[in-house]
C-alpha cells in the first residue's frame, strides 16, 4: 500500500527533518498528534531506516501504512553499535508497549493425566481435577503438552480409546479397526483379564512420568524374570512391548532424550495475520506450548526477530538452544543479547533436516491452527498459501489471487475466464468472463493480453468493484509463452503484481509454474500443489463453460439468418430477448415479427426454421 501526503499531512515535515537525521546506529520514536509513542525501532542507519517510512511511493505493508499514516512526529536516540540500539528498542518497548510493535499475550491454565477409576481404566487428559476416586497426574501448564503425552501414551502401549464399557462390553460387537491396524490392543475381545490390563496402564503411566529409557529399562528386568521362570509367554509380550517403545521413540515428538533445553519457534501467517507458536522442550520432555497472536503480518524476518527479542525480554530464564522455522538476518546480535542478559551460552539455528526440522514443523503445524481459529479459516488453506509464497519466492503471503484461462473454437467465438480465490477459496462474486474483441484469429497470447489490459484498465478507471482490488497474484492458464506475452502489459500499465503460468501436462493435469524463463515445481509442496491445481480446473471451467454458451447461441443465430430478411443484427436482437431457445420457440409469429421488425410473412418462415431448432 502507497502512503500519499492526502494519508498524512505531516508527511513533507517528516521528509524534511528525515533528511537531516544521522547515519549513525540507534532507536526511533514514532509518535502520533497527542504525542503518544505509536511505534519504536532500531537501525543501523537511522536516517536510511526512517527515510524508508515517509518515502513517496514506498510500496508499505498494512500494518506499516496504518501506524505511518498516524505518525505526527519522532524522536531518536543514537547510540554507538547495532547491538546497543537492539538492547535499548528492547528496554523502550517493555517500557511504553507501543501499539504498533508486537506485544505479546498467551492465556493459559492448567491440565491433568486423568488415569480413570474403573475395572479396566482409561488415559485421558482433562482441564479440571474432580473427586471421583480417579488418578491424576499434573497440573501441567500445557494442555498441548498432556494431550500429545496420552495420544503418545495410548498408541505405544495400544490402550483402548473408544467408547465401549469394559467387561460389559466384552465380546459384544466385532473388534474395530484400530485392533486390525495394531492401534488397540483389542480388550473388546474379552482375552485380557483385568490383572493384565492394568499392569500394562501402570507401564503406561511409568512411560509418562519417566520417559522411554526408564520404561524400556524396567521392562527388560520384567521381560529377563519372566523367561527365567520359564512365562515364555509373558516374556514374548514384553519384548513385543519393548520394541513398539523403540520404534516410537523414533518417531514420537514428546519424549526425546537428545533434546534437552530447546525452545523450537515457528510462526504462521494468513493474509495480513500472523501468529507465533513456541514450543518448549525441558530434560528431553515436551514442558510446555505457548501460541501468540502478532496480530497484522510484518516482514517475515523482522516479525520473528522482533518476537525473539519480546519474548524473551520477560523471562526469567532461557533455554541453550531456540530453533526458528525460518531463517533471520540478526541472529548473532540477538543472541549475544540474550548471553549477556541470561548469563549463559544461547544458540539460534534454523534445522533443514532431521529430527529438528520434524520439530519446527510441528510447531509451524500449532501455529497454523491457532491463526486458523482467529481469522475462520482451515489450517489446510493458510499452509496451502504459505507453501505457495515460499515457492515462488512472493514478498508476502496471497490473499487475493486472480487466474485467467483463453478458451476457443479454432477463431471462432474466442472467450476468457477469470477466478479470484481469496484467502485460499473461491470469492465467485468477482468471477468474470470476457469475450475477445480485437484478435481476429485464433492467438491465445494475443488474446491474453487484451484481457489482462482490459481487466486493469477498469481497474484504473473505477468502472467495477469486481476490478477494485490489485491482486497479490496473477497466475495464467498456460506456460512461458503466456508469461512471456503479458509481462510487457503489465509494465507498460505501471502495474507491479507477480505473475506466473500454469503447465499441464500431456493428461492436462497441474505439472508446475511457469516463471518466463523456467519452471517451478510444486510437488514436494503439496498443499500449495492442490491449491494451485483447483485453482486452474475453475477457471478452465469458467473460461470452457462460457465458450460453449456462446457457441450455443451463435448456433441458434445461425440457424435464424437462414431466413431471408434476417441478418446478424435482426437474429442477435431475437436471441437477446429470448435468451434460450426454448423462450424463443414459445413466442408467436406476432412478438417474432415485432421483435425482429420484420412482416408476417418472414415472421412465419422464421416460426417454421426456430420450432425445427
Amino acid at each position: 500500500m502507497y502512503i500519499t501526503d492526502e494519508d498524512n499531512p505531516r508527511l513533507p515535515f517528516l521528509r524534511d527533518k528525515t533528511s537531516k537525521l544521522t547515519t549513525s546506529p540507534g532507536c526511533y520514536i514514532m509518535k502520533d498528534k497527542m504525542k503518544k509513542i505509536i511505534y519504536i525501532g532500531k537501525a543501523k542507519n537511522l536516517r536510511n531506516r526512517v527515510t524508508s517510512y515517509f518515502r513517496k511511493c514506498q510500496d508499505h505493508l498494512p500494518k506499516v501504512w496504518k501506524m505511518v499514516s498516524h505518525v505526527y512526529d519522532y524522536d531518536f536516540i543514537v547510540t554507538d553499535s547495532e547491538f546497543e540500539a537492539l538492547v535499548l528498542e528492547c528496554s523502550l518497548i517493555k517500557q511504553y508497549t507501543p501499539k504498533y510493535n508486537i506485544l505479546l499475550k498467551d492465556d493459559k491454565g492448567y491440565s491433568y493425566i486423568r488415569v480413570t477409576n474403573e475395572d479396566y481404566p482409561r488415559l485421558q487428559a482433562v482441564l479440571q481435577k474432580y473427586d471421583d476416586g480417579a488418578e491424576y497426574i499434573g497440573p501441567y501448564t500445557s494442555s498441548f503438552a498432556v494431550k500429545q503425552a496420552v495420544i503418545e501414551a495410548n498408541k505405544v502401549f495400544m490402550l483402548p480409546t473408544c467408547t465401549r464399557k469394559f467387561p460389559q462390553d466384552f465380546r459384544k460387537q466385532r473388534p474395530c479397526l484400530n485392533m486390525h491396524i495394531k492401534q488397540c490392543m483389542g480388550v473388546c475381545t474379552g482375552k485380557f483379564s483385568k490383572e493384565e490390563y492394568n499392569s500394562i496402564v501402570r507401564q503406561a503411566v511409568d512411560y509418562i512420568r519417566n520417559g522411554s529409557s526408564d520404561s524400556v529399562e524396567r521392562l527388560t528386568e520384567e521381560m529377563n524374570k519372566a523367561a527365567e521362570e520359564l512365562d515364555f509367554e509373558l516374556a514374548a509380550k514384553l519384548r513385543d512391548r519393548i520394541q513398539a517403545i523403540q520404534k516410537a521413540a523414533e518417531s514420537q515428538k514428546i519424549i526425546n532424550d537428545d533434546i534437552h533445553d530447546t525452545d523450537i519457534i515457528a510462526i504462521a501467517q494468513n493474509g495480513e495475520m500472523a501468529c507465533a507458536s513456541v514450543i518448549m522442550y525441558r530434560g528431553g520432555r515436551l514442558f510446555d506450548k505457548a501460541s501468540y497472536f502478532l496480530g497484522e503480518k510484518d516482514d517475515s524476518v523482522k516479525m520473528r526477530e522482533d518476537f525473539l527479542m519480546q519474548y524473551y525480554s520477560s523471562k526469567d530464564s532461557i533455554p541453550k538452544d531456540i530453533l526458528l522455522d525460518e531463517d533471520i538476518t540478526n541472529g548473532e546480535i540477538i543472541e549475544k543479547f540474550l548471553r549477556q542478559k541470561y548469563d549463559h551460552a544461547v544458540n539460534i539455528s534454523t534445522p533443514k533436516r532431521g529430527q529438528f526440522l520434524r520439530l519446527t514443523t510441528l510447531a509451524k503445524s500449532n501455529a497454523t491452527e491457532y491463526l486458523s481459529i482467529k481469522v475462520g479459516r482451515t489450517s489446510r488453506e493458510i499452509t496451502a498459501l504459505e507453501e505457495l509464497a515460499k515457492a515462488l519466492g512472493l514478498p508476502k503471503t496471497p490473499k487475493y489471487i486472480e487466474c485467467y484461462d483463453i478458451s476457443n473454437l479454432a477463431s471462432t467465438n474466442m472467450v476468457a475466464g477469470m477466478v479470484v480465490f481469496e484467502n485460499g477459496r473461491p470469492c465467485k462474486k468477482y468471477y468474470k468472463k470476457f469475450s475477445i474483441k480485437t484478435v481476429a484469429e485464433q492467438n491465445d497470447y494475443a488474446c491474453m493480453q487484451e484481457v489482462i489490459e482490459r481487466r486493469f484498465r477498469n481497474y484504473f478507471e473505477k468502472t467495477d468493484e469486481g476490478f477494485s482490488i490489485m491482486p497479490d497474484l496473477i497466475l495464467l492458464d498456460g506456460g512461458n509463452g503466456h508469461v512471456n506475452a503479458v509481462e510487457p502489459v503489465l509494465e507498460r500499465m505501471g502495474v507491479t503484481c507477480p505473475l506466473f503460468g500454469l503447465v499441464k501436462d500431456s493428461k492436462h493435469r497441474t505439472r508446475a509454474v511457469a516463471t518466463g524463463g523456467g519452471e517451478i515445481s510444486l510437488a514436494k509442496c503439496r498443499a500449495a500443489f492442490n491449491l494451485v491445481t483447483a485453482i486452474q480446473d475453475e477457471v478452465h471451467r469458467v473460461a470452457i463453460t462460457y465458450q460453449a454458451q456462446k457457441h450455443k447461441k451463435n448456433a441458434h443465430r445461425l440457424e435464424i439468418t437462414k431466413v431471408k430478411g434476417i441478418g446478424d443484427k435482426k437474429a442477435a436482437k431475437l436471441i437477446t430477448e429470448y435468451k434460450t431457445k426454448e423462450a424463443l420457440k414459445k413466442a408467436t409469429v406476432e412478438e417474432l415479427a415485432k421483435t425482429a421488425g420484420v412482416n408476417i410473412d418472414t415472421a412465419r418462415e422464421l416460426k417454421e426454421i426456430i420450432d425445427e431448432m
